[in-house]
This record gives structure tokens, sequence and C-alpha cells, in this order.
């Protein structure tokens, strides 16, 4: 199924200046900002996403453009002196946004706020020929990193996960992006039924060699309310059990490092650098803002959250000026718990006298200190970080609870 012209934006004589006059105040290097921006159109549903993603046969490009910069606005009026250090536009299918309103979005990010030198600013795109047709535009707009969804590298695979295009055409995109973003990432999902560990194997070597500074590798997982949950249910799809998945999941953290792409988070794999510095800012706790709809923010201690669907988004933006659905105040103990649970994915861990600094109060009274003297395998104190182990990261959905005592929901 391939992308209307109304629904991918055209890509032919587009206006793409961008407006570099205004910096804004230097402010501080520990006050960073990240700004996610949510599109929440697809031209498909894949049966295995449970994210905020909606098909819809045509949508009006001027009028979405103007509500994005108008709830983009609000969030900059209650959290400015602020400097972006990092952009994100995720899904939903981002490239299927006309590059004249990615161009337009940042440039009012960019009067906002300002930019640090070197900003990232990453783009989710479908690895199809009508959207990779708009890449060198979406290029010049200021994207300077992609995230693909290639999700597999064998036809069949890519037909089981939903996916419109086959490996060719994801292929042709990859080289497209590679030739006109300066960082480019993709996705690959494993752990599928009846999947062998030689196969997968070979095609995560097959997918290295591509040479892409950054792979995302995520075990299929059945989420509720996906088409999968219902075959799940049904008796008709079985992914692998544990022991298989955690062989697929060793393979894949001792293949990447091996090729010099270790893993940095559970489930992301770059060379030392080139992480991606928007996630990292999420797994660390630094304040971020959410703009479209469904999008969540962390600033000044409150929890921000868009309303999810799309034409509830749109009708708070007119009333309101934004799309705002709740704002709700965090207390210390659970920004701690908050950064523990988010902090605990990477491989270098967390901070335990910034996790004190968040609680204002000992760390003893979110962390459980017995847990991790029962688990030395699996969770160290190392000096003042506390870090789960290569072996803790296979059952890390099992630590969590043990280790971070009972303040928010993981």
């Amino acid at each position: 199924m391939r992308a209307t012209g109304e629904q991918k934006g055209e890509c032919g004589e587009v206006a793409l200046e961008r407006h570099r006059g205004h910096i804004g105040t230097v402010m501080p290097p520990d006050n960073p900002l990240a700004l996610y921006i949510h599109w929440p159109f697809c031209v498909s549903k894949c049966p295995y996403c449970d994210f905020n993603s909606h098909v819809r046969a045509g949508v009006d490009q001027a009028a979405w453009r103007a509500a994005l910069l108008a709830d983009l606005a609000h969030e900059a009026a209650v959290l400015p002196d602020r400097r972006l250090t990092s952009i994100f536009f995720g899904g939903g299918t981002p490239s299927l946004m006309p590059p004249e309103t990615v161009a337009a979005l940042l440039a009012a990010a960019e009067q906002h706020w300002g930019f640090t030198p070197g900003i990232e600013i990453t783009l989710e795109a479908n690895p199809s020929s009508v959207e990779a047709a708009c890449f060198a535009d979406l290029a010049a707009a200021g994207v300077n990193r992609v995230s693909l969804g290639l999700q597999a590298l064998e036809d069949e695979a890519l037909h089981f996960l939903g996916r419109a295009h086959d490996v060719k055409e994801g292929l042709a995109a990859l080289e497209i992006a590679q030739s006109v973003f300066p960082r480019v990432s993709f996705d690959l999902i494993y752990a599928r039924p009846a999947q062998p560990l030689a196969a997968w194997e070979a095609e995560l070597r097959r997918a290295i060699a591509f040479g892409t500074e950054h792979l995302s590798l995520y075990q299929l997982t059945i989420e509720p309310g996906t088409r999968f949950a219902t075959e799940a249910a049904a008796g008709r799809l079985t992914i692998p059990d544990g022991d298989t998945a955690a062989d697929l999941f060793e393979a894949t953290r001792a293949i990447t490092a091996a090729a010099g792409l270790p893993a940095y988070e559970i489930s992301n794999h770059a060379r030392p650098g080139a992480e991606s510095r928007h996630n990292l800012a999420y797994w660390r706790y630094q304040t971020y803002a959410g703009v479209g709809p469904g999008s969540h923010g962390r600033r000044g201690g409150l929890a921000t959250v868009r309303h999810k669907k799309p034409e509830n988004w749109m009708g708070a933006v007119a009333r309101n000026g934004h799309g705002i659905q709740s704002e709700e105040p965090l207390d210390p103990a659970t920004q701690a718990s908050e950064a523990l649970l988010m902090g605990l994915r990477l491989r270098q861990g967390v901070d335990l006298a910034r996790i004190a600094r968040l609680a204002g109060a000992d760390v003893a009274e979110i962390v459980d200190e017995r847990a991790i003297a029962r688990l030395p395998d699996l969770i160290r104190r190392e000096g003042g970080r506390l870090r789960v182990t290569e072996e803790g990261m296979l059952l890390l959905d099992a630590i969590l609870p043990e280790v971070v005592r009972d303040r928010v929901t993981a």
C-alpha cells in the first residue's frame, strides 16, 4: 500500500530556507532540552504496533502544520531559557510529513529556544521508494539523522510483519539515506516465530555489513490491543520461548560488540560516540518537551501528556492553543524512581548521588539495598554508580521491580 500524494507531501519545488538568525541566550551546559514531535499518521497499521498511529485516507497538511506550530509555541512559552540539544520526529510515520512542514517546525523551534552547536535532528522513516524520494528535501530542511524502519532483511518476514516494502526496496532506501544524511540508524525485529538462531545471526551480520553507525534491535513482543495479540490469543501465533529468546538476545549482543557496535542500552547498539543523543535524554532523565498527539514530556517536575486521538488533540489546540490533556506534578521520590527505571536500561547505569538529589532523601528510600545484595551477578554498585550487568540485562524486567521501591509503574 503506497501513500497518496496528499499523505506523503510533494517533494518538488519546495521552499526549504532555514532561519539561522535567532540563536538566543547561551544557556549553561546543565540546562539542555530535548524536543519530541509526534506525527500520528501511517499508510497502514503494522500488526505488532501499539504506538499512537492512525491510518487516514487524507490529511489536511496546512491545518496540521499550523496546529503543531501552535502546540510548539505553547511549550516554548512555558519552558523558556533552554537550548535544544536534540529534536526527534516520531510517529506514526513522520517521513509522510511534507518537507515544508519539517522545515517550518525546525525554524520555529530554533526561534523559540535556539540550537546548541551540532544539534541532533532525527526523523523516523519508512524505507519505501515513495518516501525515500523525499530524503534529500528532508535533509535540506535540517534533518541530520534518520532512523529507518527496515525491520527485517527477509521478504517472508517483512510480509509477516505487515510491512509494505520488500528487501530490495528497503535496501535501496537505505542507500539513499546513507548518501544524504550524515547519520543513519535502522531497526530490525528478531525473535520472530520459528526463527532459527543461525538465520538471525546471518541476518544480523548482513545488517552490520551495511556500515551504519547505529542499530536498534528489538525482540518481537505481543502487545495488548494489536492484531498479533488477537492472533496469539487464538493460538495462531507463537513467538520463541524464554530460552530461545535468551539465546537470540545473547547472540545479538555478542555479534554487535565484536563488530564495534556494542549495546549501550538494552535494545540499542552504536559505535562509540554515535549513540542516539535524543533517546539518551530520556534514559538519563533529562528535561524533554513533547508536542503532537499523545506525546509526553517531563518539565519542571511536571509530567505532561497530550491528547492521544488526533481529532481530540486538534480540537484542544483550537480551543486552548495547545494539545495538553494533563499536567501532573511528580513528587521527588517519583522522579527519582523514574530516573532509576530509565537509567538502569543503560550499560553505564545510574549515578546514585543524582538519584539521592532527585529524591531529596537517602538513596536507600528509593533503592532496595538488600535486593542488590541478593543479586550480585545481575546488578552491582560500582563506586557511586548502580548498573545492571550483561547477564542481568536479559532479566531486566524482573530485576527492576525487585530493586526499585514501589513508587511508579515501570
